[in-house]
């Protein structure tokens, strides 16, 4: 129960450990302003991401949407006027009965108002 094991050698793993650490403080430096970069310093987006300059080609090869023809754009407007029309014809009678309700009472009020 006392046997003692022999403790493995950690300088080395030490030393390993310490060496990484100034590998990634070097590489994560950023640098000083007294530093001049190169425009080829700076990587590009496409040079980044892999395929990027295929999707712009095709986006650029795509036609854009035609107009719509100026027959279709009148027939259009001619039948949104249509439908609007239908609705205002739909609803003035109710209109009507409102505001015949309305000042019929209104007329009433008035005349009881008058009467000495």
């Amino acid at each position: 129960m006392d046997s003692l094991k022999p403790k493995p050698d950690t300088n080395h793993l030490l030393s390993d450990l310490q060496s990484i650490r100034d590998l990634l403080d070097e590489d994560s430096l950023p640098p000083l302003l007294t530093e001049a970069l190169d425009a080829d310093d700076i990587p590009l987006l496409s040079e980044i991401v892999p395929g990027d300059e295929e999707e712009e080609e095709e986006e650029e090869a795509e036609p854009l949407p035609a107009a719509p023809p100026p027959r279709l754009e009148q027939n259009l407007r001619a039948e949104a006027q249509s439908i609007l029309q239908e609705v205002v014809d739909d609803f003035v009678p109710q209109i009507e009965a409102e505001l015949k309700r309305r000042l019929e009472a209104r007329l009433g009020l008035l005349l009881v108002a008058r009467k000495p």
